[in-house]
Parts: structure tokens; C-alpha cells; sequence
């Protein structure tokens, strides 16, 4: 059983702020916390805009959520109706994931999800946040994600939820797990499918030290399978798609990540009110109050 718990959680003011600007072991920087900050307006305005290619069966679903395409319940929402929509387009067999702003992929779960919120509302949150990844990590299309910018936490989840992964070759973009580094455990499918990624060794260290890794080093490791030119990452990821559809079906890809995602099936109910009981604490809403208010004064 999944326990979310509080390692080095540091109350202190010094203990938030050194969060804010996270370094991995590699010297990199990272963009994006691996908690984000989502403005709120009243725009109604689509979160995901998707573009199905008719004559390919290529589908190229593009995330437009400024400033940094948090994963809120609505993106969420939006996101799982998308992909549940090409699942079930017989013409649709590929899909490509990418996002339409600057410098970011997406920079993880929305933090305003999980702050004063009621259980309901937490526990609705995260059966979200494990859709997206069921509906992803077991999509019957081939799936690649076009990682044109920094993709910490959430966003790295769902990179590493894509089939094949081609990242933008700037060493100022990172990607990784970095949970760790604000003291929380990293869930046990979020472990599963990295270690699927990279390896057991390779991802112990990552999780263990809340690692974020630069472009090139992601590369090494195989947290992404292709670095390009920035301005070649969409394209190079319709190319590469082609290879993924020349194969007649994806039988081994469901035999290969049968067992990740049944055993996150069988456990679903457990993960959220494990995951409501961690994130509803006085001491972790305390805690995320005092981040808030540093991103705040940060943007200040």
C-alpha cells in the first residue's frame, strides 16, 4: 500500500524558499517548481486543442493553458475527454502530445488543487490526475510526446506515459520526478512507470534524490529516447510516428504495461484516500500555504 508521507518537509521559511528554485545533481535549474501555480481567470477558452490528420490517422493534441499548463481537475477533464475521443475514432492511430507555449511542457499538478480544498474535491482531483495516466499509459494509439520545453513532476508523468519521447535539445529544459525535493513520495505507479523507463538503478537515484535533469542528461539515462532542434520537435515527431504505425498492432505494448496498470487498478480506491488523508493535513496545508506565498512574492 501506497503511504503518502512527509520525509523532509521543512516548515521553515528558509525550507520553502530553497524549493523555489530547485537544482538536480547535474547543476541544472529547474524552470518550473514541481507544484505549480495556475492563474485563475474566467476564460472559457479551450485548455487542449486537438488536430486530427484524416489522410495519416496522426493525431496532434496540443496543451494551451497558460502561463504553464498546470494539470488542474479541468485540464485534467479536458485532457482524459480528448484522448477518450480519439480512442474511439477508428481512423485515429497515432497520437503526438505538445504544448503551445514557450519554454514549458507543462510544469506539473496545479498546487491551487490541493490547498483549502475539501477531501471530495481532493479525492475528484486525483482520480483525475490517475485517468489521465490510465488513459495514456493504455491508449491502444501510438503515442509520442514532443517535449518542447520543461517537464517537471506531473508533466514528466505524462511523457513518460507516451510510448516514445523526443525533447527539445536546449540544456535549459529539465525533466524528472523531482518530488522528492519538497519531501514527498513519489506514488508507487508514478515509480512503476519510470522504473519501466529507465531502470531500477537509474530510477532509485532519481526518485531518492528528487532528481531534474537537463535535455542531455535525460537523454543518457533514457528518460527521453531523442533530442532535436527546438524548432524541429513537432516535425521530427510526425516522421518518427510513421514507424510506430508501420507496425501492423500494439499486443506487446498492452502485455508490456498489463501488470503496471492493473496493479494501480487494483489499488485505485486506496491510492486517492491515501492520497486525500497525506494531502488534507493540517501540517501539508500549512505547508503549502507558506509555498504559495513564496511563488507569490517570487512573481512579485
Amino acid at each position: 500500500m501506497l503511504f503518502y508521507i512527509v520525509l523532509l518537509y521543512c516548515c521553515s521559511l528558509a525550507g520553502v524558499l530553497s524549493q523555489l528554485s530547485i537544482h538536480s545533481r547535474h547543476g541544472r535549474e529547474c524552470v518550473s517548481p514541481c507544484f505549480s501555480l495556475q492563474q485563475r481567470n474566467n476564460s472559457t477558452s479551450p485548455k487542449i486543442k486537438v488536430d486530427l490528420d484524416n489522410s495519416t490517422g496522426v493525431a496532434v493534441l496540443r496543451m494551451q493553458s497558460p502561463p504553464v499548463n498546470s494539470l488542474s481537475l479541468d485540464f485534467l477533464t479536458e485532457f482524459c475527454i480528448n484522448l477518450e475521443k480519439l480512442e474511439m475514432d477508428k481512423s485515429c492511430r497515432g497520437l503526438i502530445i505538445t504544448s503551445t507555449l514557450s519554454k514549458v511542457f507543462s510544469a506539473g499538478l496545479d498546487i491551487m488543487e490541493m490547498y483549502g480544498k475539501s477531501p471530495e474535491r481532493c479525492g475528484e482531483f486525483w482520480k483525475a490526475v490517475q485517468e489521465m495516466w490510465l488513459k495514456l499509459y493504455g491508449s491502444n494509439m501510438a503515442t509520442i510526446a514532443a517535449i518542447n520545453g520543461s517537464s517537471p513532476a506531473g508533466g514528466c508523468l505524462m511523457s513518460i506515459g507516451c510510448d516514445y519521447r523526443i525533447m527539445a535539445d536546449n540544456p535549459r529544459y529539465s525533466i524528472g520526478l523531482n518530488e522528492t525535493q519538497l519531501g514527498i513520495v513519489a506514488p508507487f505507479w508514478f515509480k512503476d512507470t519510470l522504473v519501466n523507463t529507465v531502470g531500477n538503478r537509474a530510477a532509485e537515484l532519481s526518485l531518492e534524490l528528487g532528481l531534474l535533469y537537463s535535455a542531455p542528461d535525460a537523454l543518457k539515462i533514457g528518460l527521453v529516447d531523442q533530442l532535436v532542434p527546438e524548432d524541429q520537435v513537432l516535425s521530427t515527431a510526425q516522421d518518427t510516428m510513421s514507424k510506430w504505425l508501420a507496425v501492423p498492432d500494439h499486443i506487446t505494448k498492452s502485455m508490456m504495461r498489463k501488470q503496471t496498470i492493473d496493479k494501480l487498478l487494483s489499488n485505485r480506491e486506496a491510492d486517492i484516500t491515501n492520497f486525500v488523508s497525506f494531502i488534507t493535513k493540517d501540517s501539508i496545508q500549512r505547508s503549502l500555504r507558506m509555498y504559495l506565498e513564496m511563488l507569490k512574492s517570487r512573481k512579485a
